[in-house]
């Protein structure tokens, strides 16, 4: 099977950005932007993608969508949303550090990850140094981030992390990110690098 096959089965099987899974419409604006930055932190746990996208999804339903909201919520009912979408075994660390990373959001950033942005100036590394000041945002979290954010955030483009070239590599594609970009003809690099690491992932 030929390269650009392999990538077109690959993108229908797997072709969804996580944001968009947990139900995330990512745009350049405050609240889906730190709606990624929860959910990246969950992605980046040793634990099921599946799990940490459902408890996004309950973290939300809970209507913590914003860090004023999220900082504000009883550490117990972060906790309890957490356990809902079954993240049971980090529930009450990851419930201090989501309190503690809304706070920090809010007091350095004014609640917007734009400034983050802005602040990084293009900069990547500065970027995700700025990422992993927050509590429980590790490289892998600060990866993942990356890898979402890119739809919105072009400068960050193409971000394959070593997540997603392990996919490729797996599935026998190229692992130089603008060889996949080219074999990808235009389509989103957050999508390109979510189906890549389900690639990597999947086990059947």
């Amino acid at each position: 099977m030929s390269a650009r096959r392999t990538l077109d089965d690959l993108l229908e099987r797997h072709g969804t950005t996580y944001a968009d899974e947990a139900g995330i419409r990512l745009r350049d604006t405050p609240q889906p932007l730190y709606q990624l930055l929860v959910l990246s932190h969950l992605l980046s746990a040793r634990i099921r993608a599946e799990i940490a996208v459902a408890s996004a999804r309950a973290l939300f339903s809970h209507w913590l969508r914003t860090p004023r909201r999220m900082a504000d919520a009883p550490w117990q009912e972060r906790v309890d949303a957490l356990g809902e979408g079954g993240y049971r075994r980090y529930d009450e660390r990851t419930a201090t550090q989501l309190g503690d990373g809304a706070l920090l959001l809010l007091d350095v950033y004014g609640g917007d990850l734009r400034r983050l942005r802005r602040e990084a100036d293009g900069d990547t590394g500065t970027l995700r140094a700025g990422l992993r000041r927050f509590p429980g945002i590790g490289p892998a979290g600060a990866d993942i981030f990356l890898r979402e954010v890119q739809t919105v955030w072009p400068e960050t483009a193409p971000h394959l992390d070593a997540k997603a070239l392990q996919g490729a590599e797996r599935l026998g594609l190229p692992t130089e990110p603008d060889r996949l970009v080219r074999l990808a003809k235009g389509e989103d690099p957050a999508v390109l690098a979510a189906a890549l690491v389900r690639g990597a992932l999947d086990r059947g």
